[in-house]
């Protein structure tokens, strides 16, 4: 069992990496554009804000079942990410932004993610 979510962790990084990609290339083209993000991209945005919770909670079943830590640096930016993307997310939309500021704050916390899912992914080899 442990090795099963040892793998689907290690894929679901992967995935997170490539999902965050496409979401600060496509959030940065509508700030450059400047026009506000979408309701399909709000909504990818939350997908990458659970697919990250279920990334998390995996890591912390890892961990349970005995699994070792290369790096404990790998935990603090799986929490980093946990917690900065939907507390940007309530942030941006909480109606004090422009739109346009919304558009760069979301782009933005994906290319931060993205640096942190890489280093993440660095720390757990």
């Amino acid at each position: 069992m442990s090795q099963l979510i040892l793998f689907l962790h290690a894929r679901f990084a992967l995935a997170e990496i490539l999902f965050a990609l496409l979401l600060a290339g496509w959030g940065s083209y509508q700030y450059i554009r400047h026009k506000a993000v979408s309701g399909g991209f709000r909504s990818a945005y939350l997908m990458l804000c659970g697919l990250t919770a279920v990334q998390g909670l995996l890591g912390v079943v890892n961990l349970l079942l005995g699994a070792r830590l290369n790096n404990p640096l790998h935990l603090v930016y799986g929490v980093f990410a946990v917690l900065f993307l939907p507390g940007l997310y309530f942030y941006s939309v909480s109606g004090h932004q422009s739109k346009a500021r919304e558009a760069v704050f979301l782009a933005a916390a994906c290319w931060i993610v993205l640096i942190a899912f890489v280093r993440g992914w660095i720390t757990g080899q």
